[in-house]
């Protein structure tokens, strides 16, 4: 399995700090990696990765203020498409912009939406809806309109993330400061409270900053830390009682609320968007519905297990049942994917094809046979992987189970039967010489098997 992975640009994969989906994208890559499989990542020059590291951009736009986002992202996105056809699969994480290549190669692609930034680009999505695949990171993020293959949660490195069992004395907002993110909210939710506020995150709105969190920054009450990289990210999320996820929009995933609660650390979240998918609300923490409950909320943590907390992102958000996702998701695209040929005895699937071999996947029906062939140029060996088959190999009669084989040599004239009234024979066909197409078969009359 051949994967090209489509990072974005904005920042490197993974990010230093900020960068919710390069951090996607960079988990997912190694997971995979991992697992043996073959992956190039397409991301910025600077990027780390255990992959084949492809690049046009030396770093990501966000921190190269010299050059054009728009002009960077043209020439990744065309880089990868420019040499599609080396790989079996396209997984984009780039957002809409992708699939408008997707008609320009044959390899299949998968589109995980990290989430509609706008109404305005979904008809980009309804016009490929029926030439690429669809991932949704939570089921309360998708479209009605759209059609997915599946929802596949995001998952995180456990080990990036240290269980702390006794917590400090402060309340933390972890996120960017914007409206959408609560950060206004969450500074009410703890001065009400009574308990300090650690604010973490870069600054998205300069404006709804200096008008609704500088005047409140105080000393032991309430105090700015900037962006945090992922040490930093560590002890923080660790040591706070709470995690405040205030959110005024429907967010569709929240990776620092499933980060929180690796640490051990309950999440007091707005009940929007996907929050309900992360959150058992009175037991890794609580969905409220406006500041006044969360305060509430902040009074009833001793109520909560920070023991629970951690086994439940162990259970349902690790990497490893991501990436385990994933690859069934890669499977079936590519089993859809791949071409057949149909026949009134049955198919044929092609499974991989060049000039000096194939292999292909043969159905025959029940109580079908196809008529007698030979190849003059090619030899080929036969497996039967599923069911019983006869084989007539010149004057020759042979019966084949599972797992069975029987080799065709240059010339012979053969052909395959299923004796079975009731269930498909299937064998694996992988022929060499000549050209792998089905150009030199020579076939003959139809004859009693």
């Amino acid at each position: 399995m051949r994967i090209a992975m489509l990072s974005p640009i904005a920042w490197r994969t993974p990010p230093r700090h900020y960068g919710p989906w390069e951090n996607v994208v960079s988990l997912l890559t190694e997971g995979l990696v991992s697992r043996g499989i073959d992956v190039t990542l397409y991301a910025s020059g600077d990027s780390i990765t255990g992959a084949r590291l492809k690049s046009v951009c030396l770093r990501g736009y966000e921190e190269n203020t010299k050059v054009i986002p728009k002009v960077e992202e043209c020439l990744h996105i065309s880089e990868l498409f420019e040499q599609a056809e080396e790989f079996d699969l396209i997984h984009n994480h780039f957002d809409f912009l992708p699939l408008s290549y997707s008609s320009m190669t044959t390899t299949p692609l998968i589109t995980t939406i990290h989430g509609f930034s706008s109404p305005a680009i979904l008809p980009v999505y309804k016009k490929y809806n029926n030439k690429v695949f669809y991932i949704s990171i939570s089921d309360a993020d998708r479209a009605p309109s759209l059609d997915y293959l599946a929802t596949i949660h995001h998952g995180i490195n456990l080990r990036q993330f240290t269980y702390q069992a006794e917590p400090e004395n402060y309340l933390l907002f972890f996120g960017r400061i914007h409206q959408d993110k609560g950060a206004r909210e969450a500074i009410e939710i703890a001065l009400a409270s009574g308990i300090k506020l650690l604010m973490a995150g870069i600054v998205q709105d300069e404006k709804y900053f200096q008008q609704f969190v500088v005047p409140k920054l105080q000393p032991g009450k309430v105090e700015f830390l900037g962006s945090v990289g992922p040490d930093r990210r560590n002890t923080l999320l660790g040591g706070a009682k709470a995690l405040l996820h205030p959110i005024y929009f429907n967010e569709p995933f929240g990776l620092s609320v499933v980060e929180a609660m690796a640490c051990g650390t309950p999440v007091i979240a707005f009940n929007r968007g996907s929050m309900p998918e992360l959150i058992d609300s009175g037991k890794n923490g609580f969905l409220v519905d406006d500041v006044d409950q969360a305060v509430g909320a902040v009074a009833r943590l001793k109520d909560i297990s920070r023991g629970h907390c951690r086994r439940h992102v162990e259970q349902f958000f690790s990497v490893e049942r991501m990436v385990d996702d994933y690859i069934n998701a890669y499977q079936q695209v590519i089993d859809k994917a791949a071409p057949k040929s149909h026949y009134p005895w049955g198919y044929q699937k092609t499974l991989s094809d060049n000039k000096k071999y194939s292999i292909k996947e043969t159905v025959i029906f029940p109580g079908k046979d196809f008529s007698p062939q030979s190849h003059p140029r090619r030899v080929k060996q036969l497996v039967v992987v599923e069911g019983t088959a006869v084989a007539k190999i010149g004057d020759r009669t042979l019966c084949l189970g599972d797992g069975q084989s029987v080799d065709i040599p240059h010339g012979a004239t053969y052909r395959m039967a299923n004796p079975s009234s009731r269930d498909n024979m299937i064998y694996i066909e992988t022929q060499a010489g000549g050209h792998a197409g089905e150009q030199g078969v020579e076939q003959y009359k139809e004859e009693v098997f």
